[in-house]
């Protein structure tokens, strides 16, 4: 009786959750794989089933493919580079200095700023004549004026750039969090052994934050893979389709070509990228993380 009771209330305290993730998750989610196997427009209710046509259509498009290429360039320029600048951060700001919490609150802030306002500060840094960039390298005396977010060269170097800087906080806060599970006894040993500083980072601190790590590159990599705020605000996909990630893509497929079906398909094959590039980072991460297991 008593455990029957348990469990009448373990129900209603998830229920709430369980009725959200219904309501706002799995039920969107199968309408929208049930969209994709049709032809259809927004702007006309009627429906045509195609099955896997829209999908065969969307592995095949030019411009799916380039959208594509450039979710994984941005990926992987932005997620190593991410994470280096974040470990760097967390250790520093993980010493015992006076005011180093106010530090902390600082990097983090971005985190839960808007990302349109984040944007839009960005756009400023990135103007060719007054911008913030371009107005320290006047002072430097480098008088040519780079219009970064319309050069092709340029614009996706600017939005990965702009994403480390507004994903330094949460990956930051994780890295210190591996940093603070560390035993201090490690490194007093490793003193006494004559290792310290460099040494003591790759010998101690890097393996000790192999799961950490591990956890920072698959989020990381998942949301980069989902960028969309920062090339809407920033780029338009642009120049010459050179930011054309396939989040905004699939936006300009559903909400400029009124391609509802189309657009669902399109989603579901970024779904099964995002799932099976995990799957990989699993497998490679799957020793490193039994050895840490075993020590």
């Amino acid at each position: 009786m008593t455990d029957r009771r348990e469990a009448r209330f373990g129900w209603l305290f998830i229920g709430p959750a369980f009725l959200h993730l219904l309501v706002f998750a799995l039920i969107p989610i199968c309408y929208a794989f049930g969209l994709s196997l049709f032809k259809t427009r927004m702007i006309r209710p009627e429906k045509a089933f195609v099955g896997v046509d829209n999908y065969t259509f969307a592995l095949h498009e030019d411009s799916f493919r380039n959208a594509l290429w450039n979710s994984t360039r941005y990926a992987i320029l932005s997620v190593p580079l991410g994470i280096v600048v974040a470990l760097a951060v967390a250790v520093l700001v993980n010493q015992k200095l006076r005011g180093v919490t106010i530090f902390r609150t600082l990097y983090y802030i971005p985190a839960i700023s808007s990302g349109i306002a984040l944007s839009m500060l960005w756009i400023y840094v990135y103007l060719p004549e007054t911008g913030m960039i371009n107005s320290g390298l006047h002072l430097l005396g480098i008088t040519n004026k780079t219009d970064f977010l319309s050069q092709v060269e340029w614009a996706m170097w600017g939005v990965v750039v702009m994403s480390v800087f507004t994903g330094l906080g949460p990956r930051m806060v994780l890295f210190l969090a591996g940093l603070v599970g560390i035993p201090q006894e490690l490194y007093e040993a490793s003193a006494l052994d004559g290792a310290t500083g460099w040494r003591a980072f790759w010998k101690i601190t890097l393996p000790m934050l192999v799961p950490t790590t591990f956890f920072v590159v698959v989020t990381s990599t998942i949301s980069a893979l989902q960028i969309f705020t920062p090339i809407y605000m920033m780029t338009k996909g642009g120049p010459e389709e050179s930011t054309d990630v396939v989040g905004y893509h699939i936006y300009t497929e559903a909400w400029v070509n009124f391609n509802t079906g189309l657009a669902a398909a399109k989603s579901f094959v970024l779904l099964a990228a995002i799932v099976v590039i995990s799957l990989i980072q699993f497998r490679l991460m799957r020793n490193q993380l039994q050895g840490y297991s075993a020590a």
